[in-house]
């Protein structure tokens, strides 16, 4: 019987083949592993900081009192300098709109319109000569209307719970037109001075509180110190052809006002 000789060395390249086949076979049977997919996440958008809003505002106005005078002495029967006393401004209705633009969160501007429902004066004028002498004759009233536009600008004072108080100041003009005047002071031809409108420099300050509806839309409460300027009448001539009319200077109020805010951006 012939004994097989084989050479070590290809013993040893069978052995390694072997070895190869079965690891390639066991690989084939394993499941393919794939790299996870990693979903980069929606960029969120930016909260709206900066952008235009419209406003619209209802508030009454409490008045201080006016100072009353005629604008030249003498007239007619009128003494104490021609000073009226006893003066007082009833409440008024007021209606405006507006429109701004807001910075940052804490800093925001608009330009505002307002109209003012005719609000009465009442006064007293003081008489000189017989046959009312010693007396305050309180005969004297008017009504005054106004207009305004101001440019505002506002500090935000940050949000507390929702609530974002803010502080203000605005300059402007303003007109006041005087109407149905009663007075004491009547022309020669029996009539009483008529009416006559009026050009100011007009000022405010402002506070209040935001509270936002929605992304867009706030409820606005708010106070305003406004100082309209002066009304004026038209003239009138006495008997001994003086000429005067009545000046009602100083005319302020205190406001509370109740509005909406819509933001465009």
């Amino acid at each position: 019987m012939r004994s097989l000789n084989i050479p070590l060395s290809l013993a040893m390249a069978a052995t390694f083949g072997l070895v190869a086949l079965s690891s390639i076979a066991r690989a084939a049977d394993m499941p393919v592993e794939y790299p996870p997919i990693i979903e980069a996440p929606e960029p969120m958008p930016l909260p709206a900081v900066g952008g235009w809003y419209l406003r619209g505002d209802i508030g009454y106005k409490l008045y201080q009192a006016p100072k009353g005078s005629l604008s030249s002495m003498p007239w007619g029967t009128t003494g104490n300098g021609g000073k009226m006393g006893d003066e007082k401004m009833f409440g008024a209705a007021d209606i405006g709109v507006g429109v701004g633009y807001k910075f940052n969160d804490y800093l925001r501007t608009d330009l505002t319109l307002d109209y003012e429902t005719p609000a009465k004066f009442k006064g007293s004028f003081y008489c000189a000569l017989a046959p009312c002498t010693g007396q305050w004759r309180a005969s004297e009233s008017v009504k005054i209307t106004a207009y305004s536009a101001l440019a505002n600008v506002y500090a935000d004072l940050g949000d507390f719970h929702g609530l974002k108080p803010y502080v203000g100041a605005g300059a402007g003009a303003s007109y006041l037109r005087t109407s149905d005047v009663k007075s004491g002071m009547i022309d020669t031809d029996g009539t009483y001075p008529d009416s006559k409108g009026k050009w100011n420099f007009a000022w405010a300050l402002m506070a209040g509180i935001e509270y936002p509806i929605n992304d867009r839309l706030s409820l606005d409460l708010g106070y305003r110190y406004l100082n309209l300027g002066d009304a004026a009448t038209g003239s009138a001539t006495d008997s001994g052809g003086n000429v005067a009319h009545i000046n009602y200077e100083d005319i302020t109020a205190h406001e509370v006002r109740v509005g909406l805010r819509y933001y465009l951006y």
